[in-house]
């Protein structure tokens, strides 16, 4: 096993052990290879296994290769442990503030961050057979485990096998890249692929990076009872983000203790005594000098286009990725891409769709367009923000104008009643009509929410069939029926509200 691996994996206990025994077993055996595939997928991460179950289920011979583990980042670094330890957070969280709801908790409650920790490996341990080396070979792929390599256009080389391909695919992902800061390379440092091995709670923590990974960890360390300093270049969080609503996030996690230090700059890190950290920024003219337990580093993406021999393939790549064209076809026709490797959307769910354009593309001719998905997102913070499709910025930008309906939740029942009025829905549609362009949502559970407008925006749906759709009362969804209505109310101009006058007093 990799020295990345094992970090991974640590501790090394009956939990990661489970998942290794998945995604990684120490005694498989790589098949014999065929003499042609129908598709050859390297990287089993997301993509990479959409693509070939998919494949293979339409009943093409497929070999899959992975050099780490399967399952990829999500499984193992990313969607999945972070959401483990977000709801334990969550529940720390509620725990404390439950004396607002008239249930009063005994005073020295605790956490145990190390069964926090336990807990998520057992999880992440649980959900592993779905990614797993055996499941796939039940499918009837070949899986190679080894560093897969291009030898030519129509050739890949894995663990001294040679295959030979009809069509090949390129999921092999991203991982967290080194951004160029001071004193960095001089101490050790946690990023979202090692910061889930942490067995003790550190005491001070800083978090470098604003972005969705930087806040949902600092806001989750923060409710741990760790004194967490969350460092951001540009000024406030979620920079991305429409301002109202990612100033609505950075609010309740103030509240939860995280210290925001934006516009952060002259950054500088060193060692400090017993194995800490020093770290000195100047924060709106402000400087500071602080000594932390553990630095979490979280900005900048890689791509993971080393060592694939994509030169002798001649597949064109830059410091973003492979080159991919709208059919996530390559500079070699036959030889596709899917995922963070290739798309500015480095989302589970869109590597997921990706795929699925890919064995359309490859296998039965079809001319499916990745420019076509309507891909939403979500950070998982508390409240959650989601978006899907256009900000009013962008729309502007590019000339489309635009009308935008707001509602906040402490207009809305439910949130009142749950206690989540800090949030709010905003739907930007073509100016003059119903059509959605794009939508932001605040909310405790804005990544379920978003899906409604996801729909209506794939099938061409407007904002005026949202709101002609009964919403169950009281949920926090109504929001955005209520949206709908405010939009129907744009069409009641004082032309047509005199005709409905003299209609009604006519019929009177």
């Amino acid at each position: 096993m990799k020295a990345s691996e094992t970090t991974i994996l640590s501790p090394w206990d009956t939990h990661n052990q489970q998942l290794a025994s998945h995604v990684h077993p120490l005694d498989w055996q790589n098949p014999k290879p065929a003499s042609r595939y129908n598709l050859v997928v390297i990287g089993a991460g997301t993509a990479g296994l959409v693509c070939a179950a998919g494949a293979a289920g339409l009943g093409a011979k497929v070999a899959l290769i992975e050099r780490h583990l399967m399952g990829g980042d999500c499984l193992n670094i990313g969607c999945v442990p972070s959401k483990a330890v977000i709801r334990a957070a969550r529940a720390a969280a509620a725990a404390r503030n439950a004396r607002t709801f008239g249930v009063h908790i005994p005073e020295g409650m605790t956490i145990d961050f190390g069964q926090v920790m336990e807990r998520m490996r057992r999880l992440r341990a649980s959900i592993a057979p779905h990614d797993s080396v055996q499941r796939f070979s039940n499918l009837g792929i070949d899986v190679f485990m080894g560093d897969g390599r291009f030898v030519d256009s129509h050739t890949v080389e894995v663990a001294g096998e040679r295959l030979a391909f009809k069509k090949a695919v390129i999921a092999t992902g991203a991982r967290a890249a080194a951004p160029p800061i001071e004193g960095l390379s001089e101490i050790s440092y946690l990023t979202n692929e090692t910061v889930f091995s942490l067995t003790e709670l550190p005491r001070r923590m800083a978090v470098i990076g604003a972005g969705p990974i930087g806040c949902e960890m600092a806001q989750s360390f923060a409710r741990f009872g760790s004194e967490v300093l969350l460092v951001e270049t540009m000024h406030g969080i979620l920079p991305r983000e429409d301002a109202d609503a990612s100033d609505i996030v950075l609010e309740s996690m103030q509240q939860d203790g995280v210290k925001l230090l934006c516009c952060g700059k002259n950054l500088k890190l060193a060692k400090a005594e017993g194995g800490k950290i020093r770290l000195t920024v100047t924060s709106h003219g402000k400087g500071y000098d602080e000594v932390v337990d553990q630095l979490l580093v979280a900005v900048g993406r890689a791509p993971n286009v080393e060592h694939l021999g994509l030169e002798a393939a001649g597949v064109a790549f830059n410091k973003k990725g492979v080159q991919v064209n709208d059919y996530l076809q390559t500079s070699q026709p036959h030889i596709y891409a899917a995922g963070d490797i290739c798309s500015p959307y480095q989302f589970t769910h869109a590597a997921d769709f990706m795929a699925r354009i890919v064995i359309r593309n490859a296998l039965f001719f079809g001319r499916s367009k990745a420019s076509a998905l309507t891909i939403p997102w979500c950070t998982y913070t508390e409240p959650e923000i989601a978006h899907v499709g256009l900000y009013e910025k962008q729309a502007l930008e590019q000339g489309i104008a635009v009308d935008t309906f707001t509602r906040t939740l402490n207009e809305v029942d439910r949130a009142i009643l749950e206690g989540h009025t800090n949030g709010l829905a905003r739907v930007h549609v073509r100016k003059g009509t119903d059509k959605i362009l794009g939508a932001t949502i605040v909310a405790a559970n804005a990544g379920d929410m978003i899906a409604e407008i996801t729909l209506a925006m794939t099938h061409n749906l407007g904002l005026g069939r949202i709101a002609n759709t009964i919403h169950p009362y009281p949920t926090q969804a109504e929001v955005l029926r209520q949206i709908g209505d405010a939009y129907n109310r744009t069409r009641l101009t004082p032309f047509v509200q005199s005709l409905f006058s003299r209609l009604m007093a006519w019929r009177r």
